[in-house]
């Protein structure tokens, strides 16, 4: 399986996870965000990043996942609150995902896009012990920002 990450370039080497807290996950907790299209990483960084950086270069990381269904959690639509979008329910979001992360059942977690929630983004644990043998960066290609986005 295939999936992508965009990152500012000198971060574009290694498939490193800050250990920020974001919706999915809690404070040292070392995931990684991917879409499965490039389209749907790009949309999902132009909403969650308002200070992209032009004068900045870009890589998009194709990600290479030798994963199949057993190496996959998935939460769907059902499985969450009706208020899922919203920052109010990052509490709730990230103890569904901190569980997971902390459980190491599976490589991956498959959850709907909080801005096309038919679409899915994937979040992958760097710490599973599956990490360093299932997860590579396949390739990486400059990542040009067409100006209409921003």
């Amino acid at each position: 399986m295939l999936l992508y990450n965009i990152r500012k370039a000198q971060y574009a080497n290694a498939l490193v996870a800050s250990g920020a807290a974001n919706r999915w996950n809690r404070t040292d907790e070392f995931v990684i965000y991917t879409g499965s299209t490039a389209s749907l990483a790009t949309l999902e960084l132009v909403v969650h990043r308002s200070g992209i950086r032009v004068d900045q270069t870009y890589k998009l990381l194709i990600i290479e996942v030798k994963a199949g269904p057993k190496d996959i959690t998935t939460i769907d639509l059902d499985q969450l609150p009706a208020n899922w979008k919203s920052i109010q329910s990052y509490p709730e979001l990230q103890a569904l995902g901190s569980a997971w992360y902390q459980s190491q059942k599976t490589l991956l977690l498959k959850v709907p896009s909080a801005v096309l929630p038919r679409e899915a983004n994937y979040i992958i644990n760097t710490r599973h012990p599956d990490f360093a043998s299932k997860v590579k960066i396949k390739e990486t290609e400059l990542f040009v920002w067409d100006s209409r986005l921003l």
